[in-house]
């Protein structure tokens, strides 16, 4: 992988993360760098569904694997949170 594309992940990470803590109700107590870094796993795991949906590459936006993207990333905070508040 080349720098650019490490670069693009983890721009791509905030955002899913971002996006996935924002269809979650209410506060979520986890810090920032947690969200990203779950955000960016997010984001390379929903790569890899899509593509073994076969929806990773089509014309224009992929709405379908951005929506796999940030489901993952709601349920990472979501499990992370529960984790953090159990410890």
């Amino acid at each position: 992988m080349e720098i650019s594309g490490v670069i693009s992940a983890i721009v791509i990470g905030v955002i899913v993360g971002a996006l996935g803590r924002l269809v979650l109700p209410g506060r979520q107590r986890i810090g920032v760098l947690w969200t990203i870094g779950v955000g960016i796993a997010a984001a390379f795991v929903g790569t890899g569904i899509a593509a073994g949906l076969g929806v990773a590459d089509t014309k224009g936006v992929d709405w379908i694997e951005w929506l796999i993207q940030i489901g993952l990333a709601a349920v990472g905070v979501t499990a992370l949170e529960r984790f953090k508040a159990r410890s």
